[in-house]
């Protein structure tokens, strides 16, 4: 297959935005409304749509994921001096409300099964962390490129040592486990709208919970922490944190076709699967067994020893071909930011989260992915190793 230049192929991008014009019905009422701001009867109807798709008792529509984070590790009673546990195999986004509380994250490895939070190393971290007299107020899991983790005996972990569970589900709205919704297992759950995810808001996130009474109070901080008074009173400090009424409304256009993007992009991991899936050295994020991912992100490793190229020489090649591939998460315990954090890898001496990020690359997944451009993809894969 010869390689054409970039500059005749058009860009194919990891994941764009995939707008159905639905949500133009849901704008168009916005806008007659009148309702334009941080409140309204699309944000109302949002919420109420999210906590019955995930069958949560209540949801709050934020400006955000990283805020829907933010107020949940609030609402857990963190400050000052505490230690909250993240997952490392994640955007940094996990991990930044835990600083802005003035708390100290510490980080706990993958598991091969999953590519998410391990719970063996869950534990030994909050043993760990107990017997040193620091236990952690908070734990927050991630759900990896739409894959949820194991969350039954995380949350009996947690239980056990006292540590509220923070769900970031921020990638794997759509996913479940054991019949139960991602982000629905801890007493919080954050799911995000950012541009690049399965539905979008352009921006915005979600905070969802079965405690009704801290959904409320989180929703007193998110506008600004107001008092109940005649004029602007304020005896606690707030935020600027709700999702505007038209971005609600593009949220619930987004939100009706939630099943068929999940079935899209399932359907694009598994044709990766099936042609690349067979070529020596290539090996594809597993999904666990009672799941069902949404495979957000279709995401492989490369044993450059056995495929003969590595990450960087594959990375290359896409983007010749004018395709946008990225590497898997760089691991928060290496990065600048936290490289003084408490790390518990996998175990002694073995760091699955480091292997993931040496050897992982997220190809192009979007709902929107043509076949066309789906074969493209897998053409420039195969012609890289093809010259290798």
């Amino acid at each position: 297959m010869s390689i054409r230049q970039p500059s005749i192929l058009p860009r194919i991008l990891l994941s764009p935005p995939h707008v159905s014009g639905r949500e133009q019905a849901y704008l168009e009422d916005a806008i007659h409304s009148g309702w334009i701001a941080p409140i309204g009867p699309q944000v109302d109807a949002f919420e109420r749509e999210m906590a019955e798709y995930t069958g949560s008792k209540g949801a709050l529509a934020l400006s955000s994921g990283t805020a829907a984070i933010h107020l949940a590790l609030r609402l857990a009673g963190v400050s000052q001096g505490d230690c909250v546990i993240c997952s490392t195999l994640t955007f940094v986004a996990s991990a930044n409300p835990i600083l802005y509380l003035g708390a100290t994250p510490v980080f706990v490895d993958s598991e091969p099964e999953t590519w998410n939070m391990c719970p063996l190393a869950f534990q030994r971290a909050c043993q760990d962390l107990n017997d040193r007299g620091m236990l952690p107020k908070a734990a927050v899991v991630v759900n990896l490129y739409g894959q949820s983790a194991d969350m039954e005996p995380i949350v009996e972990i947690a239980n056990r040592y006292g540590i509220a569970l923070i769900e970031d589900a921020a990638e794997s709205l759509g996913a479940f486990y054991h019949g139960k919704a991602s982000g629905t297992w801890g007493r919080f759950g954050i799911y995000s709208f950012n541009g690049n995810k399965i539905i979008t808001t352009s921006g915005g996130g979600m905070l969802v919970s079965d405690d009704t009474d801290a959904l409320d109070q989180a929703r007193f901080w998110s506008t600004q922490a107001r008092d109940s008074a005649p004029h602007y009173q304020h005896s606690e400090m707030g935020y600027n944190y709700r999702l505007s009424n038209l971005l609600a409304a593009i949220g619930r256009g987004q939100l009706e076709l939630l099943e068929e993007r999940v079935e899209r992009r399932r359907y694009i991991s598994q044709v990766y699967s099936d042609r690349l899936g067979s070529i020596p050295g290539l090996h594809f994020m597993p999904e666990a067994p009672n799941c069902r991912s949404t495979r957000w992100l279709s995401a492989l490793t490369i044993d450059e020893e056995i495929a003969g190229f590595s990450v960087n020489q594959l990375l290359k090649c896409l983007e010749f071909n004018n395709i946008e591939a990225r590497p898997v998460w760089k691991p928060l315990h290496l990065q600048p930011l936290f490289e003084n954090a408490f790390y518990y890898p996998y175990m002694e001496g073995h760091s699955v989260s480091d292997q993931l990020f040496t050897k992982g690359v997220c190809l192009p997944s979007g709902s929107s992915l043509s076949d066309d451009d789906l074969v493209r993809v897998m053409d420039a894969i195969e012609s890289c190793i093809q010259n290798r």
